[in-house]
Parts: C-alpha cells; sequence; structure tokens
C-alpha cells in the first residue's frame, strides 16, 4: 500500500469540502428567499400573531450572521431607537408603566406607545422642546414611531410570553425590564432564556408545564 503524502490528505479533504461549502452557501441562498406570492418571514405589513410571533413558519433568516446570532443567543444590550424616549425623565415627573404601556395589565402585549400616545400629555406639556416639536411634526403627518424590539423571543423557540398573568401576580416591570428609572432609552437588562424564566417560576410557585410557555 503505497503511503497517502500530507500535500495529498490536503487535496483529497479539499475534494470533498469545496463542494460541501458551495452546497452549504447555496442553502443560504435559498433561505433568503421566499415563494412568490408569499408574505416574507420578516414583513412588518403582516399582522403578527396575538403572542407577537412572526406569521410565517420557515427557518429562513435575512442573513447569515443572523442565523448564527440566533444560534449562540446573541443578543445585543442596547438596542438604537428611532426617538430618544427617555424613561428617567418620564418617571422622575411620576409618570407610572401603564400610563403609555395600556394593554400591560389587560392582555399579552405591553403596548409600545404611538405617536398618538404621546400627544395626549405633549400637546399641552413641553411644547416648546425641540423634540416635542419634531414628534408633533410627525403626528400631524400621520407618521408613527417605528420603535425597535428590546425584547423578544427567537421565532423557533415557540414561546409566547403574556403580560397580563404576571401583573397579576405581583411581579414587578423591574423584575425584567430593570430599574427604568435609571435608563433613558430602554435597553435588555436581563437575558430571558429558559433558565430565568424556569428559576423565576419555581421562586413563584408557577407552572413549569412545557405548554405554560410554549405552543
Amino acid at each position: 500500500m503505497v503511503p497517502v503524502s500530507r500535500e495529498g490528505k490536503r487535496k483529497k479533504a479539499a475534494f470533498f469540502l469545496l463542494p460541501l461549502a458551495a452546497a452549504l452557501f447555496l442553502v443560504t441562498a435559498a433561505c433568503t428567499l421566499t415563494s412568490p406570492g408569499q408574505p416574507q418571514w420578516n414583513d412588518s405589513s403582516v399582522p403578527r400573531s396575538r403572542w407577537g410571533t412572526d406569521p410565517v413558519f420557515t427557518p429562513a433568516r435575512a442573513s447569515f450572521g443572523q442565523a448564527l446570532r440566533e444560534f449562540i443567543g446573541s443578543r445585543p444590550t442596547a438596542v438604537a431607537q428611532p426617538f430618544d424616549f427617555s424613561h428617567q425623565i418620564h418617571l422622575s415627573k411620576g409618570a407610572t408603566c401603564t400610563d403609555c404601556h395600556t394593554s400591560v395589565e389587560q392582555g399579552p402585549r405591553a403596548t409600545i406607545p404611538s405617536v398618538n400616545t404621546c400627544m395626549i400629555c405633549h400637546s399641552q406639556i413641553a411644547t416648546d422642546r425641540p423634540l416635542i416639536q419634531q414628534m408633533t411634526a410627525m403626528a400631524e403627518k400621520g407618521i408613527d414611531f417605528n420603535w425597535n424590539r428590546v425584547y423578544a423571543y427567537f421565532p423557533e423557540s415557540h414561546v409566547r410570553f403574556e403580560h397580563a398573568p404576571h401583573i397579576r401576580a405581583k411581579v414587578e416591570c423591574s423584575t425584567c425590564h430593570g430599574n427604568q428609572a435609571e435608563q433613558t432609552v430602554a435597553r435588555r437588562a436581563v437575558n430571558m432564556d429558559m433558565g430565568f424564566c424556569v428559576n423565576c417560576h419555581k421562586q413563584k410557585q408557577a407552572s413549569n408545564d412545557c405548554l405554560t410557555c410554549h405552543y
């Protein structure tokens, strides 16, 4: 039997790996496309489910980088927002979470305030401030905020989170969102992974049955 040189082994490995890499590239590229006439997985015009999940089931991601970040559970702590809303200022003036997040006590979603919600107060308050004038101009033109989500579960987790039962159980907003009185633009205070939720349920003696959170 003739021994194979190191160079020969490298060529043999390349012979098998190159087609595999090409196939992986093609699959990744295909995952970024959708069938004609079907809504894209990240199409903002398609209404989401009542739990905030995407309406289309697909493993596709916008990029390989996004797929990798979701696989390893990587999330940014700070999320850029289109409007510099300061929680710190509003809470220091006596506002409460439910003044703006109006549905937090009634349903699954806390409701992220629209420009019209802000104008309930700011049609009369701080109208001379440049930021408020910018917001007023948006409201007059019918333009709403395009907020970026700070907290969200990856689609493949199939997790539903309902705020209302947590509020009824006397879970403080700061448990998940941190001390908002010390925050300006909202940032991630905790990683709401399975370990975090399971430990909290154990402490509160709440159900840890799979269907409590997963669908």
